[in-house]
């Protein structure tokens, strides 16, 4: 990874940390394969910190352009998984 994750100023040390665990998630799932319910926690804490949909489309996309992985994608595969699946992109 030679890339910084997107993250706001705003958020406290632990909301930083979360996001960050988040964007991993995000890669895991392209380079290893994740379990879903591991990506789907992640995402819900994602969502407590970036509530708003617009917040959550411009990180993402500054994401996904620095490091070519599609968190959209990603929790979209995710969400119509079933439990206990594992997400492979």
């Amino acid at each position: 990874m030679n890339y910084a994750y997107p993250i706001s100023y705003d958020w406290t040390a632990q909301e930083i940390i979360d996001v960050v665990k988040f964007f991993e998630t995000i890669e895991k799932a392209y380079e290893k394969g994740i379990e879903r319910d591991q990506l789907i926690n992640a995402y819900r804490r994602f969502k407590e910190i970036v509530p708003s949909k617009s917040e959550e489309k411009k990180l993402c996309d500054e994401f996904e352009k620095v490091s070519g992985y599609s968190s959209y994608l990603t929790v979209k595969k995710a969400k119509e998984a079933k439990s206990g699946d594992f997400i492979k992109m």
